[in-house]
Order: structure tokens, then sequence, then C-alpha cells
């Protein structure tokens, strides 16, 4: 039950991008179609999944014992920019398409404070291997789950009659303004 609960958690309740507003430069700059905004959560789920696993054992197994948790920061940052270089080699061979959609983006993953964010957070709350595996991949999804939302409005949007000051980045500001406000509503639930 604490798995689901920080799950859900994670997602719904402290989304990464809606309401701890981290990640979002590919949050705003991918989520014009509804497919490259998918890929990037998959990437993303990926990288965050794997990265808090990796970084929760490094913290609890190497940083811990020799007393350098002081160096958690760097550590993980190296974990995080590893693992997007496979990510980014593995997405350039299997899905030619997908990398170039993605485009800087992909890249950008490695800067990505909602990763970094939640390499820290789980060392934050004390959580242990399986707690910081679960709250990476309910983070993740909640990204994906923001992002194509995201897309999905941003490409209703692009047929709708907008005014000329809102054209742009402001209705999109605009819109994920009021997807924050309705994701708020989600901090009744735990």
């Amino acid at each position: 039950m604490n798995l689901l609960i920080i799950a859900i958690g994670a997602a719904l309740v402290n989304n990464v991008v809606l309401s701890q507003f981290l990640g979002l430069c590919p949050f705003l700059g991918v989520s014009k179609k509804i497919n490259t905004a998918a890929g990037m959560g998959g990437a993303v789920i990926g990288v965050i999944t794997i990265s808090s696993a990796i970084c929760s054992l490094i913290y609890d197994f190497i940083l811990v014992p020799l007393d350098l948790t002081y160096l958690n920061t760097i550590v993980f940052i190296l974990v995080i920019a590893a693992l997007v270089q496979f990510v980014e080699m593995f997405l350039k061979k299997t899905s030619p398409a997908l990398y170039e959609a993605l485009g800087v983006y992909l890249p950008l993953i490695t800067t990505n404070c909602a990763v970094l964010g939640i390499a820290l957070t789980n060392v934050q709350n004390g959580y242990n291997f399986i707690e910081s595996v679960v709250a990476g991949f309910g983070t993740a999804v909640g990204f994906t789950i923001a992002i194509v939302i995201m897309a999905g409005i941003r490409e209703r949007i692009e047929f709708n009659d907008v005014p000329e000051s809102f054209q742009g980045m402001p209705i999109v500001l605009l819109t994920a303004g009021l997807m924050s406000i309705a994701f708020f509503g989600f901090a009744g639930i735990l």
C-alpha cells in the first residue's frame, strides 16, 4: 500500500511539472505533437526509473559507507548524463524518426532538473531501493501524463482562433497554468 501511495503521490499529487515546476524546458518544447510528446515521455520514464535505481544503490552502498554523501549531486549528474547517452544511442539506432523529432530536447534530458530532482528527493525522503524506483517511475509517468495532455491541447489550439496577443507561447503558458490548477485538485487524494 505504501508503494501505491508513493507512486500516485509522485505522478499526480506532486506532479514534477505541474506542481514542482521541474522539467519545464522539454515540457514546453516537445509538447507540440502527441507522438513526439509520448516519445519524450517514454525516454524520460526510462531515464528517471533507471537513474532512481542506480542513484539509490550508489548512495546506499558507496556514498553512505564511505561518508561521501556530500558528493551525491555530482555523482547523480554523472549517472544521469551516462544514462541519457545510452538512451540517445538506443533511439538513434532503433527509432531514427523519433530521434530526429526529439532533436535537441533528447540530450537536454541530462540537464532536466526533474531527473536530478527525483534522485535527490529520494535521498531526502530516505527511500529504500524499491521506494526510490517506484517514486522515480511514478514521477516519470506523471511527467508523461502532463506532456501528452499538453500536446493534445496544443494540437487542438493550433486550429482555434486565438487572439493575436495570446498566440504562441502566451497561450501555452496560460494552458500550463490552468493544467497546474487542475492537478492541484489531486492534492486531496492523499
